[in-house]
């Protein structure tokens, strides 16, 4: 079919579908016929010949990218490489990303990975993988080009923050297994678990945990989320309900079409409701981790420590689509038990996602170490006072965050400082009704 007879075609699909369903009317009709005059005016003009396929494709990317950072079209390699991640079997360098500010930036790089041993930042943009710019590109570009054989090199350049100069990390990728769930006993009854993702059997991996610390007398817990990107929904709900009794309404999703209405509830017996617990986030922690930190807030059960979360507060369905390719489309918010949403802005001075409920400042250069040396926390000494990571550099690096949280554990300071800040979410939640009202 010659070119000019498919756009025709191609045309005559998209302004019928306008027609029907834009309330715009003629305005959608006349840009929907300018998209087509234009992708003409390629094929004819253009230096170089071009594809009608990849124009369309081109063209449906460009729509789906004016909606927000985390909806995407996903072409069938894309779409296969995803259900793959799914299912645990792919090869790559361990970063969560998204786009923000027009730039691929990191969500988290996932623990134990080639990126994060290499030090490789949340809020870090990749400006360059391998050759290629990455200015402007798609998040499955992104992905496809970071991902391949296992023992392959990659080359990424990010750009920092408080850095001039960009920064070039050579990755080589492995495959990627990650151990969702460690623990230890940083003092004397001072449970410490850290999450990596949300996976199927995070929550009963938890469960069995505190279950054999609970024989040694648990005086308190820490759950780490940092740098946790999320994972599974329901993964997420399990790991309240350890916290939480039974048939308490955890999280609300909310859309435009009638089926994004949910409300999720609690489902087991809350056996844990009466440690103590504090959890450590910062900028990495995402989606699932945000959901159980601001519920656990909400209902006065945890202590927040550490910094802003990243603010991925949307759901995202997969919509399978007949030529083998997919759509991601954002299709509702999560509204946690106060009502409140998770927050994401692209402005660089808003705040995104949980407030905690005590803020501790760390610098890039001391992430840097501590991402680096931190799983050593788990291969030495138990009983560390203060906590401490003992680096092959001779120095040691103190987690400021942690450290906190065991100096309030041991204070017996938790319960009172969840109360006084409970008050504080409290009154801004009346006081955004009453910004409401008044509008």
């Amino acid at each position: 079919m010659h070119f000019r007879r498919k756009i025709i075609f191609v045309g005559t699909i998209l302004i019928f579908y306008g027609i029907n369903s834009f309330a715009s009317g003629d305005e959608t009709y006349d840009k929907l016929k300018l998209m087509i005059d234009i992708m003409e005016i390629i094929d004819t003009e253009y230096i170089s010949k071009t594809n009608p396929k990849d124009l369309a494709v081109g063209a449906i990317k460009g729509v789906v990218a004016t909606l927000d950072p985390f909806s995407q079209y996903m072409e069938e390699k894309a779409y296969k490489k995803m259900q793959d991640e799914t299912e645990g079997a792919f090869s790559g360098v361990g970063l969560c990303i998204t786009i923000k500010n027009d730039f691929i930036t990191v969500v988290s790089p996932l623990i134990g990975t080639p990126a994060y041993k290499a030090g490789i930042l949340p809020e870090d943009r990749i400006v360059k993988i391998d050759d290629k710019s990455a200015i402007g590109m798609s998040s499955d570009e992104a992905v496809n080009l970071m991902r391949g054989k296992a023992g392959k090199e990659v080359k990424i350049v990010i750009s920092r923050d408080n850095s001039l100069d960009e920064i070039e990390f050579s990755l080589v990728r492995e495959k990627i297994k990650i151990e969702t769930v460690k623990t230890t006993m940083l003092d004397k009854g001072i449970v410490y678990i850290r999450l990596t993702e949300f996976n199927a059997q995070s929550a009963e991996d938890i469960k069995k945990a505190l279950s054999n610390y609970k024989k040694q007398d648990i005086q308190a817990l820490i759950l780490d989320l940092r740098n946790n990107p999320g994972g599974l929904l329901d993964s997420a709900i399990k790991i309240i309900s350890l916290f939480v009794k039974d048939e308490t309404i955890v999280l609300t999703t909310k859309g435009r079409a009638e089926d994004t209405k949910k409300e999720y509830f609690t489902t087991g017996n809350g056996e844990f409701s009466d440690i103590p617990f504090v959890i450590l986030v910062n900028k990495g922690s995402a989606s699932a981790s945000e959901i159980v930190s601001g519920s656990m807030q909400d209902f006065k059960r945890a202590l927040i420590i550490g910094a802003n979360t990243f603010g991925k507060g949307s759901v995202q369905t997969i919509k399978p689509l007949l030529d083998g390719t997919a759509l991601r489309l954002t299709t509702a918010k999560y509204y946690l038990p106060s009502g409140r949403p998770i927050n994401h802005s692209n402005n660089k001075n808003a705040e995104n996602g949980i407030t905690p409920d005590v803020e501790v400042e760390i610098s890039i250069e001391e992430e840097i170490k501590l991402y680096t040396y931190s799983d050593m926390l788990f291969s030495q000494n138990k009983n560390i006072k203060p906590v401490v990571v003992q680096t092959d550099k001779a120095e040691d690096l103190q987690d400021n965050v942690l450290n906190k949280a065991v100096s309030i554990i041991k204070e017996n300071k938790v319960t009172e400082m969840i109360e006084s800040s409970a008050v504080l979410i409290n009154t801004n939640k009346k006081d955004n009704k009453k910004n409401k009202k008044n509008k």
